[in-house]
């Protein structure tokens, strides 16, 4: 018959020290989540680029009502950056013109039709700025 032992008595005997790190293999620590031992475990990811830049550099103010319900949304168009540039972009310029709005895919959509006021800001900031769209 075999002889009962602890985990640790066990672990032990294979060599492995007792730190939950060394108790998850390599290739499954990338995509750990949770662990029993220490808790929530945060991963270091970069930050994703999102958005693409037009070739002439400059961004695209557009008005746009199509699959809107009639509605009419000002969208950005032309910015790169992470979801969090993006997303502080986006909640200044909502500041700025007193509406609502949102980041999606890359492109900024602010509710209503506040070209010159959002133009103005952009420029402010130093981006080189065109309307397109009616």
């Amino acid at each position: 018959m075999s002889k009962k032992i602890s985990l640790a008595d066990w672990q032990t005997q294979l060599g492995a020290n007792n730190s939950p790190e060394a108790l998850v293999p390599a290739s499954a620590a990338d995509n750990l989540v949770y662990s029993t031992a220490s808790g929530r475990i945060n991963s270091k990811t970069e930050q994703e680029i999102v958005g693409t830049a037009y070739a002439d550099g400059a961004l695209r103010v557009r008005r746009e009502t199509k699959g809107r319900g009639g509605k009419t949304v000002l969208t950005i168009s032309g910015l790169t950056g992470s979801n969090e540039q993006l997303n502080a972009l986006c909640s200044e310029l909502k500041k700025k013109c007193a509406c609502g709005g949102a980041v999606k895919d890359g492109v900024i959509e602010i509710q209503g039709d506040k070209r010159e006021q959002v133009t103005a800001v952009l420029q402010q900031k130093g981006y080189q700025v065109k309307q397109a769209g009616g």
